[in-house]
């Protein structure tokens, strides 16, 4: 769908297809929704007086083929008491996005009063992120949900609202790369099939490895190999280099994902009902794919850099058993106790890697690693660890900034005695009790002392109901904090 912004949409009664204008909480119209309510012989002023639409942020009411107008529907978008912070504004545009519906040509116009350029941006990225739509294996109607009109934005501040959307619609770019490939059923998206659609980020500057199983083998990744062993499929690891900073020797920022393609448990295998969302076990991978696309896009001044392993993790005669004791790369040892307990097993080898080759200013890495952090934190918030307290502020204002629900859990000594291993250096699962909390603890014995946060995105990543800025299905959730985080903390300030 295209954005486009123009600051002649022309007069309200001319305006053909559908035309969505702003009214103010204190339900006094102005500019276009005043226009509007003339055209109509004063039939939105009626419906505001009678408190059937009252104008809270974010509400929409819609009057199909409106009296004295060309257009074929008009909506009313409510403003609220107080839309000034990026967040409200690009949320309104989420809601605006959904109550277009299907949008044919000659599409829609939105006119932006009362709003300056920064917000107008906010408003457009908001509308994009909505209308998204994954319908590449439907056919007949179901194949076009959307329509094939675009949105033209009307705004006083043209020029500035449309320089504005240049990094939002990066952001919003990269967020569908990610709900794309989340999407994407296990048949389709495998390893090789996901590293072919990241090599792509070449043609956006990207510079892009890919490893296979002798390369891994060579480099001794035994802990992320071992769970690909029952696949067809060869296993991958794919780094992606982005060189934005004025200083190419800068540390970089990292970012690293698990990238399990398909996730049957293994040997340890999972209940039938609900496998098939297990297509979503590469949640981690897709974020740091999005992220990469980003930044990239929008040319960010900073180093940055993905690391995804590709696996799928599946039951056959040379899979990992229950028992089997693997060699990480770090040379510590790993008693599986459940083979189902994989994503671990990919991260450890990662981030052991990320550390060791690039040796960088922080470490991200994220996963859809535990059913435990949805019994936690349900489909609201990603569940966040970190041995850095100065980094996991730094995600969670990144968080709150972009409207991404983050929550720190706690990591502890304490907990350790729960993953040792009487035959191993640990074992890869610690029971039921803190499962989450085990998880993140495995993970910090593969890092060093440079600030490292793991983010569990099992709650997150697929969601059963739409949210303003989302279909139902795949989120994206993480592309936006990630890029928030690399643009205050790793950019030069004032970096916009």
């Amino acid at each position: 769908m295209t954005i486009t912004f123009t600051d002649a949409a022309g007069s309200i009664p001319e305006t053909e297809g559908t035309v969505v204008v702003l009214v103010a909480g204190n339900s006094t119209l102005s500019g276009a929704a005043k226009d509007a309510n003339e055209s109509m012989g004063g039939a939105l002023q009626r419906a505001l007086d009678a408190k059937s639409f009252k104008a809270k942020h974010g509400d929409t009411m819609s009057f199909p083929f409106p009296g004295g107008m060309k257009a074929e529907k008009l909506i009313l978008a409510g403003l609220g008491k107080d839309t000034q912070k990026p967040t409200d504004a690009r949320i309104l545009g989420g809601r605006i996005g959904a109550a277009l519906g299907k949008l044919d040509k000659p599409g829609a116009t939105v006119f932006a009063d009362d709003l300056d350029a920064a917000l107008v941006a906010e408003l457009a990225s908001g509308i994009k992120l909505r209308r998204y739509a994954f319908n590449r294996y439907k056919t007949g109607k179901g194949a076009d949900t959307l329509g094939k009109g675009g949105v033209t934005v009307a705004t006083a501040e043209k020029e500035a609202a449309a320089t504005g959307f240049i990094d939002a619609d990066a952001l919003a770019e990269g967020t569908f790369f990610t709900r794309d490939l989340v999407s994407e059923p296990a048949n389709i998206l495998y390893p090789a099939t996901f590293a072919e659609r990241l090599e792509a980020l070449s043609e956006h500057g990207v510079e892009v490895t890919v490893m296979g199983e002798r390369e891994l083998e060579e480099i001794g990744m035994g802990s992320l190999l071992c769970v690909g062993l029952g696949s067809q499929h060869e296993s991958k690891v794919v780094v992606m280099k982005w060189n934005g900073a004025e200083d190419a020797n800068a540390k970089p920022f990292c970012a690293v994902g698990k990238g399990v393609t398909f996730d049957t448990g293994g040997i340890s295998i999972k209940p039938a009902g609900g496998m098939e969302e297990m297509t979503m076990d590469m949640g981690g991978a897709g974020v740091v794919s999005g992220l990469m696309k980003t930044v990239a896009m929008r040319k960010a001044k900073a180093n940055v850099i993905g690391i995804v392993g590709l696996v799928e993790n599946m039951p056959d005669g040379k899979a990992t058993r229950p028992g089997d004791i693997v060699t990480s790369l770090s040379g510590k040892t790993i008693e599986v106790i459940n083979t189902d307990a994989e994503g671990r097993l990919v991260l450890a080898d990662l981030l052991t890697y990320a550390q060791r080759e690039f040796k960088p200013a922080a470490t991200v890495n994220l996963a859809t690693l535990t059913g435990a952090i949805i019994v936690a934190l349900g489909n609201y918030n990603a569940g966040l660890f970190s041995n850095s307290d100065d980094l996991s502020n730094q995600l969670a204002d990144a968080a709150d900034t972009e409207g991404e629900g983050i929550w720190r859990l706690p990591l502890s000594k304490d907990y350790d005695d729960l993953i040792k291993s009487s035959l191993a250096d640990m074992k890869n699962v610690g029971g039921r009790a803190a499962g989450s909390i085990t998880a993140a603890q495995f993970l910090q014995r593969f890092v060093d002392d440079s600030p490292w946060a793991h983010i569990d995105i099992a709650g997150v990543t697929l969601m059963k109901e739409a949210k303003p800025l989302h279909p139902k299905g795949a989120s994206g959730w993480g592309v936006a904090t990630l890029n928030r985080l690399v643009r205050d903390n790793f950019e030069p300030k004032g970096t916009t």
